[in-house]
């Protein structure tokens, strides 16, 4: 393993920020009514949808990452593994007003956003615990099983979530409606405490995984091979899954379960960086970043368009490209021979 110091570490999260920082400049001259550099009056809508959606695709990026690398398993990603539409349930179900209400009386507006990231955290955690249980036998995690198992946990989840829509039609999920919420949104709506409160998260689950990446790297051995390069893999395997997930969380309460996100950034840094997770983390979450404000820039500019004549929920976009992804990338798996490097 290469040496690897504070050097090496600013340098790769500064040329991130610089990648990052182009393809948000590029989203700033996007908008739903023209293109050009925006006036003072859309400057500021523009620039807090830019940065609400570099926040979200940073932290399912991030996310992506890490399961990919402690499952060991290049398709795994929030959504796929049910992690999203768990905490986005959860999320949704934080906003009755007969619990949202009450929780910010009682804890007060901040206390109340906390609230739904809590919500969210518990969701994702339990999407997490019913696939692996169910994906796992005698203590390993079958790869296959845990991506059918991720596949039905979504649609159970979904199928919940438009059963409490239709009996409850007081809810609220943002901006684009309830429907849009479900698909994934950036929304228009928040509290500036709801941001606050995931970018918190999302930051110090960065800064965790960051710390963890090192060992990372030996995450995609074999368990004997982490054991003897002085790795507890099951320890870092649950932390690094448990960061995830509130990372996860924290995205999927304030914009709903945008899939596939997490997927396509951490391998298009693997063809920009290679393998080394110390490089691909920070690289990855500044694609992620700048891709998904790339696909919100994408809906206003379809929105001036006659024909769809409404800005389309992100989430639609993402699924549109990320799903014929997802197909290349079992496709290749499959043709790899028996016991190749899964990553």
């Amino acid at each position: 393993m290469n040496r690897w110091g504070p050097a090496q570490l600013v340098g790769t999260v500064l040329t991130s920020l610089i990648l990052w920082a182009i393809l948000a400049g590029a989203c700033l001259l996007v908008g739903s009514t023209g293109v050009g550099w925006p006036t003072r009056d859309t400057f500021h809508f523009r620039l807090e949808m830019v940065l609400l959606a570099s926040l979200v695709g940073a932290a399912l990026s991030a996310a992506g990452v890490a399961y990919q690398s402690i499952l060991r398993n290049p398709l795994a990603e929030p959504y796929l593994l049910g992690v999203s539409s768990g905490a986005s349930l959860a999320a949704y179900l934080w906003r009755f007003p007969a619990i949202g209400a009450a929780l910010i009386s009682t804890l007060g507006p901040a206390a109340g956003a906390i609230s739904q990231q809590a919500f969210a955290f518990a969701g994702a955690l339990a999407a997490v615990f019913v696939v692996f249980a169910l994906a796992s036998r005698r203590g390993r995690v079958e790869p296959v099983t845990l991506l059918l198992v991720g596949v039905i946990v979504n649609s159970i989840n979904g199928s919940i979530y438009l059963l409490i829509n239709a009996l409850s039609k007081d809810m609220t999920g943002g901006s684009g409606g309830e429907i849009a919420f479900l698909v994934g949104v950036i929304q228009t709506n928040l509290e500036k405490s709801q941001v606050l409160a995931a970018a918190i998260v999302a930051g110090a689950g960065w800064l965790v995984l960051s710390y963890l990446s090192g060992q990372l790297n030996a995450a995609v051995l074999s368990e004997a091979e982490a054991e003897a390069l002085g790795v507890r893999i099951h320890r870092l395997r649950w932390t690094a899954l448990i960061v995830a997930s509130l990372m996860t969380a924290s995205a999927v309460a304030v914009s709903g379960p945008i899939g596939f996100v997490g997927l396509v950034a951490p391998h298009v840094a693997r063809l920009l960086v290679g393998h080394d997770q110390r490089k691909l983390l920070p690289v990855a979450t500044a694609l992620g970043a700048g891709l998904l404000a790339l696909a919100d820039a994408a809906s206003r500019l379809l929105a001036m368009n006659a024909l769809w004549r409404t800005v389309l929920p992100v989430g639609i976009l993402t699924g549109l490209l990320g799903g014929p992804f997802f197909l290349f990338l079992l496709w290749q798996s499959r043709r790899r021979p028996a016991g190749g490097q899964p990553l």
